[in-house]
């Protein structure tokens, strides 16, 4: 339901996506377009659905330790609404703790009358108690520890102590609790990176060029890109500066036919077309043909004309029908744990088994792809994925049982991106050490 007040909202919100799995990111899309909040209430009622979703896991800590029942044994409506007061207690600075207990405590009475007692105690005894939180002891129990401080699953943050050290791990995991930073690509069909520079500064956008994309901006506010002129004349699009490195290792040519076979919503091909001037052939793939309307509506709104879309499972071996091509980027299917960040309701709905099947998955698709890679061809495997299991274990894989292929590495051929690189040449980005999403690429030559 629509709602004037920013609070009941995002109460909703986080009901739906809690009951419904839904995307944090569309819902409030489509709220704010119901026209029902204006000014501030619109950041508040985003503040509130993200920030209660990326800090869930240290909420329900906190709750745990101020409420005689555990966090999973209550109703999920007075839940929803102890997350929402806490919040705003622990981390809105500039709402007053008694805004946010009495706030929570009115929309309590309207949602759950008999349970508002129960929510106004554990809110004022937490605001009491707050210097007497204990957590789980960081040296005995570090991926307890990092999960209830820093708000993550424990089987994920026991991978990363595992994969990194405990004490890099909790800087991932301190990275991964923040909001993402907001970067775009200027489309050089139309405009320079400099020139765009000029024209968002003169707009009163506060940004600043990428350090590794030749052609990325970092916005420094959180919103309203949609709104910006500059988005709305196809002078740039939203994406990551890691994701804008993986079509840079791809170096596609003018006049050459590139296939991108997991295409969908369309950043890296748009980017294909750039890199070759819009002079050549993009089939852009992807199973779900609803989504390659977004590529379809991207290109248009870029005036990309050289992309074809086509539905496509790239996991069924005949899906090419003898097709080949002389550069493929393979952006597989994956569990996302390097995007975490930019949609933390996520992290909730994975589990540590999904880890185990994806890579099936992700190797039929190389397995299915290589075939149609013309000799001497390159082909580049990305993933958004920090995991070893869906990148170098798949990689290796897929190596084993192709000897035709080899890897490249991008150090040698990319200098520049040497410090993002792995001692076997791989690209693989960290949010907590490189300021961008969590990445990995890897470019494969057909003999």
């Amino acid at each position: 339901m629509s709602s004037k007040n920013p609070r009941r909202a995002a109460f909703d919100l986080l009901l739906r996506i809690e009951k419904e799995r839904s995307f944090a990111d569309i819902l409030i899309d489509v709220e704010l377009s119901k026209g029902m909040l204006q000014g501030a209430d619109r950041g508040l009622l985003t503040e509130l659905v993200y920030g209660v979703l990326r800090r869930r896991g240290n909420l329900d800590y906190i709750i745990s330790q101020f409420s005689k029942q555990r966090p999973e044994k209550l109703e999920l409506y007075v839940l929803i609404l102890l997350r929402l007061g806490l919040y705003q207690e622990f981390y809105l600075d500039r709402v007053p703790v008694s805004a946010a207990v009495n706030e929570t405590v009115n929309l309590a009475k309207e949602l759950a009358p008999r349970a508002s007692g129960f929510v106004n105690a554990v809110l004022r005894s937490a605001d009491r108690g707050r210097d007497q939180i204990t957590y789980p002891d960081r040296e005995s129990r570090p991926a307890e520890y990092l999960a209830a401080r820093w708000s993550h699953p424990a089987w994920l943050t026991a991978l990363w102590c595992e994969q990194l050290g405990v004490d890099e791990a909790e800087a991932l995991a301190r990275a991964m609790a923040e909001p993402p930073p907001l970067t775009i690509r200027a489309n050089t069909l139309k405009i320079t990176r400099d020139a765009l520079l000029e024209r968002l500064t003169a707009d009163g956008i506060s940004c600043e060029a990428t350090t590794y994309s030749p052609d990325g901006i970092r916005i420094t506010h959180a919103g309203g890109l949609a709104k910006l002129a500059a988005f709305r004349e196809g002078l740039c699009t939203v994406q990551d500066e890691s994701s804008q490195l993986a079509p840079l290792f791809l170096t596609p040519q003018p006049e050459e036919h590139v296939l991108d076979a997991c295409a969908a919503p369309g950043g890296k091909t748009t980017q294909i077309a750039q890199l070759i001037g819009d002079r050549g052939k993009i089939t852009a793939c992807d199973v779900n043909g609803k989504k390659l309307r977004m590529i379809r509506e991207t290109c248009e709104r870029l005036g990309v004309t050289s992309v074809r879309t086509q539905v496509l499972d790239a996991t069924d071996p005949d899906a090419l029908k003898g097709a080949t091509f002389p550069k493929i980027l393979v952006d597989a299917p994956c569990s996302g744990l390097g995007v975490l960040r930019r949609n933390p309701e996520g992290k909730w709905w994975k589990a540590a088994v999904d880890l185990d099947l994806l890579p099936r998955t992700q190797l039929a698709i190389l397995e299915n792809l290589s075939g149609s890679l013309e000799p001497g061809g390159t082909l580049v495997y990305a993933t958004c994925s920090t995991t070893v299991k869906e990148n170098e274990a798949v990689v290796d894989a897929f190596l084993a049982d192709h000897p035709e292929f080899q890897v490249e590495d991008l150090r040698e051929l990319f200098p520049a991106y040497a410090p993002l690189c792995t001692e076997r040449g791989f690209f693989r980005s960290w949010p907590h050490r490189d300021g961008m999403d969590g990445f990995f690429a890897a470019r494969l030559r057909k003999a």
